[in-house]
């Protein structure tokens, strides 16, 4: 019974976000204060826990599923809004680095929004193939020409510095060729990171990008293998570094109200509601993006960059180093392999499969990585510890026990003269 109070309570708090985010937005007050009476009605029913777990009264169970049909048609109602929104308005991505990630990105992009690729190499039917518009790299003016809301570098972690180097003077470029064209303050394009690191990722685009520029770090834990069937359920995180010149506190970004955003200096609140034009578009543009990533089932996130590369040392990295380690001892499949066993080769064959470049990437780019390093090669070392003195202890029974061998050994040859002697007598 504690458990269904609890759970019952969650939905009531979860109806109540929802359902006034929506009414709030579509500005239709009269619906949200009927919606607050259908909120009061849903919060006595659990305060009268007694009444309505203990014996329901006639007609009482026919009135809960009445409630829950309404949630459910609140829910359906909030998700064809978002979807209008997306549709109605859908962004220009633009996609720098169309390798295997880039391409399978793109394709779902494809359906919510305009994409846009440029990569060193020519994928220019390749892209066709997926309604995707290529521009080579070597014509960036063009790339940028396309006046993109949104440019996702999917790159690897390597190159990242060198291409935001080489790719930030045009975007300076572009900003200050279309304040000419307007006469006033222009917007840059939202920058987004794939990469999987976050930390190295949010300083090198904070340092190099143009301020007006806003910047998303985000992290899809997944990839063209894992993905390939869908993103349904698959975790993507991510962290609102900077919107409207403003650098957010990642922390509070991550985990406080999800209405407000605070500077990362001076601790000042924004409310995305508030009466700054540039601000409420930059939001906006923000949600819309990850509304994508939503709507295509993923797990959503937010998390601080900081507490990623944290949690990140302590599973992606460990789970290459563990695989890596394993792939250096050349184990192949035998004829009396374990399930275990089959499970260590899979390890082996995924994480091998990547490139050598993401794994020193994870490496370099990650400070809880040597820690990570320490942490495992001190727990081998006292797992063989272990070993050795299991072994030890089995070596000293084994000379105690041959000790008190000997000694009644010696004992029946002493005592066998003095038994010859009474048989002689």
């Amino acid at each position: 019974m504690k458990r269904q109070r609890i759970v019952f309570s969650l939905v009531i708090f979860w109806f109540r976000e929802v359902t006034s985010a929506f009414y709030v937005k579509a500005g239709d007050m009269s619906d949200y204060s009927t919606n607050n009476k259908r909120i009061k009605l849903f919060q006595s029913a659990a305060d009268d826990h007694d009444h309505y777990y203990g014996k329901l009264e006639p007609g009482r169970l026919e009135e809960l599923k009445q409630m829950e049909a309404e949630l459910s048609a609140q829910l359906a109602a909030v998700r064809r809004e978002k979807l209008s929104a997306l549709r109605s308005r859908p962004l220009k991505i633009g996609i720098v680095g169309f390798g295997r990630f880039g391409q399978f990105i793109a394709q779902t992009f494809a359906k919510h929004a305009t994409v846009v690729a440029t990569s060193r190499s020519d994928y220019t039917d390749l892209a066709a193939g997926l309604g995707v518009t290529y521009v080579p790299l070597s014509d960036p003016v063009a790339f940028l020409a396309h006046d993109l809301d949104v440019i996702v570098f999917a790159v690897s972690i390597l190159s990242f510095r060198s291409t935001l180097e080489e790719f930030a003077p045009f975007l300076d470029q572009d900003l200050r060729r279309r304040k000419e064209l307007t006469g006033g303050d222009v917007r840059g394009p939202l920058i987004v990171d794939v990469l999987s690191v976050k930390e190295h990722a949010r300083k090198v685009m904070i340092e190099l990008l143009p301020e007006e520029c806003d910047i998303l770090c985000t992290h899809p834990m997944f990839g063209p293998d894992s993905g390939k069937n869908g993103w349904n359920h698959l975790n993507f995180v991510y962290e609102k570094t900077r919107i409207d010149k403003i650098i957010l506190d990642a922390a509070q970004s991550s985990s406080g109200d999800p209405e407000q955003l605070k500077e990362a200096t001076g601790g000042k609140m924004h409310s995305v509601h508030e009466d700054s034009e540039a601000h409420v578009e930059g939001v906006d543009r923000m949600e819309r993006f990850l509304s994508i990533w939503e709507e295509e089932g993923c797990r959503m996130v937010p998390m601080s960059c900081k507490e990623h590369d944290e949690y990140a040392a302590n599973s992606q990295f460990v789970t290459h180093l563990i695989g890596r380690v394993l792939g250096s001892q050349g184990l192949t499949e035998t004829p009396i392999d374990t399930s275990g066993f089959q499970s260590v080769l899979k390890l082996v064959g995924s994480t091998t499969a990547d490139s050598f470049d993401l794994f020193y990437g994870l490496y370099k780019y990650n400070e809880n990585s040597l820690e990570t390093i320490a942490k495992l090669q001190e727990a081998m070392h006292k797992v063989v510890s272990k070993l050795h003195a299991k072994e030890e202890q089995e070596q000293q029974k084994s000379v105690a026990a041959e000790c008190v061998d000997v000694k009644v050994t010696v004992a029946n040859e002493a005592n066998q003269p003095t038994q010859t002697k009474r048989t002689g007598s």
